[in-house]
């Protein structure tokens, strides 16, 4: 099969809420670890943030900084609209690519694998968060997540038609499925290092009940809101 050699650009789309402890030290590394002539733009969408996260960013002749209404779907789906590149890098605040991200998602591209993750390492030293990190490097459907961060093609991203925005949380999983639907999801075996600071702040074995319990929720047909408010009550 030919390689495809269309010239592909990255557009880098971060949604935030109250970020300023972690989105200065993420646009620095995302700087330092790509190429200039990859990356159309970066796309800060902020929902509503009441700490600095906007100063900081604003900082930034060189990022894009969008208001949107709270929700990562509809901020997510915000930045993509606004992006320019022909490949949409999904990433959360707190979880930082590998050096030279850029070219690893262009080379996977070009290979004619249009959206997929990297496998992921938690910034912590327990055990079951090692083993969880240590799952992700197979590409199963059981062990993705958004905080692996996304990529995907634009052309691809429009046609499954964005991120689910009546989905409060859950949203990265629901456009996850719809890839491996359609045997499009590739893993990047490089490490992306994620904060685990909600599992630092309400325990890893409550968090871990509680994500078990809303995949089964979804699994068993919950609606997006009765997956919100479960959400909401026990760990929000």
């Amino acid at each position: 099969m030919a390689i495809n050699k269309t010239p592909y650009r990255l557009s880098i789309i971060i949604p935030t809420l109250n970020e300023a402890n972690n989105i200065f030290n993420l646009l620095n590394n995302l700087t330092k670890n790509s190429s200039n002539k990859n990356i159309s733009e970066i796309i800060v969408v902020d929902g509503g943030s009441t700490d600095k996260t906007k100063k900081i960013v604003s900082n930034y002749n060189n990022i894009i900084l969008l208001t949107s209404e709270k929700g990562r779907a509809k901020q997510m789906n915000l930045g993509a609209k606004a992006a320019t590149g022909n490949i949409l890098y999904f990433l959360h605040a707190d979880s930082f690519p590998p050096q030279k991200f850029d070219e690893l998602i262009i080379n996977e591209v070009q290979k004619g694998n249009e959206a997929g993750c990297f496998r992921m390492q938690f910034d912590s030293s327990h055990w079951w968060l090692l083993l969880a990190g240590w799952l992700t490097k197979f590409n199963w459907r059981a062990c993705r997540g958004g905080d692996q961060s996304q990529f995907i093609t634009k052309t691809l991203f429009n046609i499954i038609g964005g991120f689910n925005e009546r989905y409060i949380i859950y949203e990265d999983n629901i456009l996850i499925n719809e890839l491996y639907a359609r045997n499009q999801f590739v893993v990047i075996n490089k490490k992306l290092k994620t904060s685990a600071r909600l599992y630092n702040k309400h325990g890893i074995w409550k968090i871990q009940y509680h994500f078990l319990i809303i995949h089964v929720k979804k699994w068993l047909g919950a609606s997006a809101d009765d997956i919100y408010l479960y959400y909401k009550k026990n760990i929000y």
